[in-house]
């Protein structure tokens, strides 16, 4: 048993075949989007287009960011203390940084450059340590689940920001009571003894409810990032793009988890 692979590598990466995937289901995003809302709004006005794109910069740079770091803490052997430590201990340490500093980011002003930078870096670092374990799986499972997540996010960002309407800002309720069920599901197996077959509804329920609850999240987020942009430009609040990329990430990083889990998950069924 000690010398048992942690995680079982997975089959090896065809970059055709992902291509392939990537392209059907951005495609297939596109043509439901066009047939769904033929009439579209009218063109991002200035002060949509910049907010819209700063967001997305902060987004990438804060994902590559913590992969870097992610990645230098795995080889540091911090995953494996990670995984080692009491669970509880590791989920209270990673929630109370992770929202502290995300709450200390929010609360900063823009004109705060420094303070605000330094708290998102913060923020980021405390992602890094919480997926830094995550670097155990196989290359090919995390670059498939990485283009995935890419393509997920890209096609349900486009179906928000070209949306004829604002309806998905509608979601904020029925997503936050989504998002509770999920965690509620992540945390069962750990705090409550269940069965066989209720670990496997609980398991379910925490990835592939978790894909549709955080895709919502796409939706909801980006037609916010639209919506505070307007009201920027009317003068109502001051527009900070690094404030909107939280949501983006935190929703692309939790699409990423499921994804690595069910890729790891099928790549052991076939074995």
């Amino acid at each position: 048993m000690q010398n048992a692979p942690l995680v079982q590598q997975g089959q090896p990466i065809t970059w055709q075949r992902m291509a392939l995937t990537a392209a059907g289901v951005a495609g297939a995003v596109v043509v439901i989007d066009g047939f769904l809302n033929r009439e579209t709004r009218d063109g991002l006005s200035t002060g949509e287009q910049a907010l819209l794109h700063d967001t997305f910069k902060y987004t990438g740079g804060g994902l590559v960011l913590t992969a870097l770091a992610a990645r230098s803490m795995f080889k540091s052997g911090l995953a494996f203390r990670i995984m080692s430590a009491n669970p509880w201990l590791v989920l209270g340490v990673s929630l109370v940084g992770s929202i502290g500093t995300m709450m200390g980011t929010f609360y900063t002003p823009p004109e705060k450059t420094v303070q605000k930078h330094l708290l998102w870096l913060g923020f980021n670092a405390c992602q890094a340590a919480t997926l830094s374990p995550l670097f155990l799986f196989s290359p090919a499972i995390l670059s498939r689940a990485a283009l995935y997540t890419v393509g997920i996010v890209g096609s349900l960002s486009y179906v928000g920001a070209t949306a004829k309407n604002d309806t998905f800002l509608n979601l904020g309720g029925p997503l936050l009571a989504g998002v509770t069920v999920v965690a509620l599901a992540s945390l069962a197996p750990m705090a409550l003894p269940l069965g066989v077959r209720s670990l496997a509804v609980t398991e379910a329920l925490s990835l592939y409810g978790g894909l549709a609850v955080f895709g919502g999240f796409v939706l909801y987020d980006t037609q916010k990032i639209l919506h505070h942009a307007r009201l920027s430009e009317q003068g109502l609040m001051k527009a900070d793009a690094i404030n909107e990329s939280i949501g983006l990430e935190l929703d692309m990083i939790n699409i990423f988890i499921r994804l690595v889990q069910i890729l790891a998950m099928q790549g052991n069924n076939r074995k």
